[in-house]
């Protein structure tokens, strides 16, 4: 189970309903954030996210506003005498950034390569994890910021479990023991009888939840097919099609640019994020996405998710 709490939704600058990008994913008690704005830590205890669970942060790209969180948080957490420190996944020149923090040991940081964004690139033929927490892999591609920026999207998928049928494998005699005896042979032999229950007769295959975070980006064919089929996409919706050369210009996207996404990739839910703070109310940038993709939700400072 994920369990998604916005921490921080807005574009650049803060404003008084919105903090800078910040998404809480927690999953079997341990918090992982996608990016981490200014003020992060207060938001986490605002509403109700652990500073202390956090394990790992993926920096989508090194604009002040995505990741300037960072220093506030390792210091709460290295006073507090914090004995293992925070993953880090950003581009190149993240470790130079959090160098300058001086007590460095708090953060464990691996730079992005090259070589990474090839082989964890989920629309690689085979690809690898960047890395896998609590059976939940992450994934990392690039996307569309502009020409001199670093900028990464980033996809959590969740390996798929096996359940039982657990009224059929009763039915069959299985009981206590037996469903643990089953899942590590495959098979099992019920009784003084020739009676055999094979695993796949008493269980199924539950897939993987799936959620895609764009990080900044303009309108990428990419993004949507790695986003093939998530239950939740997490895409920048800075402007309204009216704004589409500010668009442009600064290399994000439209709420249309998100809902088109979210349309070719057949995704379930799609939360419109990174808003520019000239939308007070976000009802214009819902109405332009959902006359594309119809489950559509605006991001709000403390919104949470469960999958």
């Amino acid at each position: 189970m994920m369990d998604i709490t916005v921490l921080g939704c807005a574009a650049s600058t803060p404003t008084p309903e919105r903090s800078l990008p910040a998404i809480a994913v927690r999953i079997d008690g341990d918090v992982l954030l996608f990016d981490c704005g200014e003020g992060t830590q207060r938001q986490m205890m605002r509403h109700g996210v652990s500073y202390a669970a956090v394990k790992a942060v993926f920096i989508s790209h090194l604009h002040l506003d995505h990741f300037l969180g960072l220093f506030g948080l390792g210091e709460t957490l290295r006073l507090s005498g914090r004995p293992i420190p925070i993953e880090v996944f950003g581009p190149p020149g993240t470790l130079r950034f959090l160098s300058s923090f001086g007590p460095r040991e708090i953060f464990s940081v691996h730079e992005i390569t090259k070589t990474q964004l090839e082989e964890c690139n989920p629309l690689a033929k085979s690809p690898k994890p960047l890395i896998t927490i609590n059976e939940h892999d992450i994934f990392v591609l690039p996307a569309n910021h502009g020409p001199k920026v670093n900028a990464y999207s980033f996809l959590l998928r969740e390996h798929d479990r096996r359940r039982f049928h657990e009224a059929k494998a009763k039915s069959l005699g299985l009981a206590g023991p037996m469903f643990k005896e089953i899942q590590k042979k495959g098979s099992l032999k019920i009784g003084t009888g020739s009676k055999i229950i094979h695993l796949d007769d008493v269980t199924y295959v539950q897939p993987g939840k799936c959620i895609v975070y764009s990080g900044d980006t303009s309108y990428s064919p990419e993004l949507a097919k790695a986003a093939k089929g998530a239950d939740l996409l997490m895409h920048d919706a800075t402007f309204d099609e009216g704004q589409r050369p500010l668009a442009d210009e600064r290399a994000h996207s439209t709420a249309a640019d998100a809902a088109n996404t979210a349309k070719k990739a057949g995704v379930k839910q799609l939360l419109l994020f990174h808003l520019s703070g000239r939308y007070r109310d976000p009802q214009m940038l819902l109405d332009e996405a959902k006359k594309i993709f119809p489950n559509t939700i605006a991001a709000e400072d403390g919104l949470k998710i469960s999958l």
